[in-house]
């Protein structure tokens, strides 16, 4: 994916393939086509009512599992925009970007961001930690990509678009001092994260958690532990004494169940991170997903 994007011209925060963007009729709304159902959210509190968006992936799916159908493809050939988070969490579109010639604006939500360092050898981590909106503080930048690229591709609207990009920002500011007024709650010697995969870093950091390690030691969901890989994340756990274990909704437990029997740790299971729930569910917005995994974490370990 990386090599990809960089073959389209830079603009800003944004990818634009082609020469030139081409511009719908005033009277007819964008159509934007955000990758994940928690970036179609954000992107869509920036949007208002003048563009219609839309999510490529249901929700309860996994992007690092996804993978496109006929059907996908041509959502995507019509969207007038698309909003990727980047960082290598979409390396499914990568057959599709290499081939598009159409013109189409591209934002990455995440361009600008610097990601951290993972341990993981797979090749998903060679782009870095792809998993920055789980710290609200990163999602300005999305916000911010998204504001910029919508004024492009729609100028009249620039007025609608920075003041709801302000609204939402103080939003996030709000939540951000939410997640960490709770977080106190939890001494900090058991503020001790370990999950189903490498995807709590940017919130560890922000919140003042040490990340003892993950079932798979991976930023993919998509990988396998070995044997000696298991017996070391056992014995990290009891070193730590870390008193939970933290599974994102649909992940198999097997695994975590068992490291769980010899470390005396429990599971929590059903976290949001890479999808949201459906409307009538716990998670149905990026803010209300973000509040609940939260809720979750310190109710575990306080």
């Amino acid at each position: 994916m990386k090599n990809i994007l960089l073959s389209l011209l830079i603009f800003s925060g944004l990818f634009v393939s082609g020469c030139q963007v081409v511009q719908p009729p005033a009277s007819q709304k964008l159509t934007v086509l955000a990758i994940e159902p928690f970036l179609a959210d954000i992107t869509a509190n920036v949007a208002g009512d003048r563009v219609e968006v839309q999510s490529l992936i249901p929700s309860g799916v996994d992007p690092h599992s996804f993978e496109l159908t006929p059907q996908d493809v041509a959502k995507l050939e019509k969207a007038d925009v698309l909003v990727l988070n980047g960082g290598g969490l979409e390396q499914f579109l990568e057959p599709v970007l290499s081939q598009k010639t159409a013109t189409q604006l591209v934002i990455v939500a995440s361009k600008g961001l610097t990601s951290r360092p993972v341990n993981s050898s797979d090749a998903l981590a060679e782009n870095g930690d792809p998993h920055y909106w789980l710290n609200p503080v990163n999602v300005k930048q999305y916000v911010e990509n998204i504001r910029a690229g919508l004024t492009f591709i729609d100028p009249n609207g620039a007025v609608a678009y920075a003041e709801n990009a302000r609204k939402y920002n103080q939003k996030l500011d709000e939540l951000d001092s939410w997640i960490a007024q709770e977080v106190r709650q939890v001494p900090p010697e058991r503020r001790l994260l370990v999950t189903n995969h490498e995807s709590f870093g940017y919130y560890a950091d922000q919140y003042g958690f040490t990340v003892v390690g993950a079932v798979l030691s991976s930023v993919s969901s998509g990988s396998s532990p070995s044997a000696r890989e298991m017996s070391a994340l056992i014995e990290q756990i009891k070193q730590a004494g870390a008193p939970a274990i933290f599974l994102e909704m649909d992940a198999n437990p097997e695994l975590a169940d068992q490291i769980a029997a010899e470390s005396n740790a429990k599971v929590i299971t059903n976290l949001y991170t890479h999808s949201l729930s459906p409307a009538d569910g716990p998670a149905a917005t990026y803010l209300d997903m973000m509040r609940y995994n939260t809720t979750l974490i310190v109710e575990a370990l306080r």
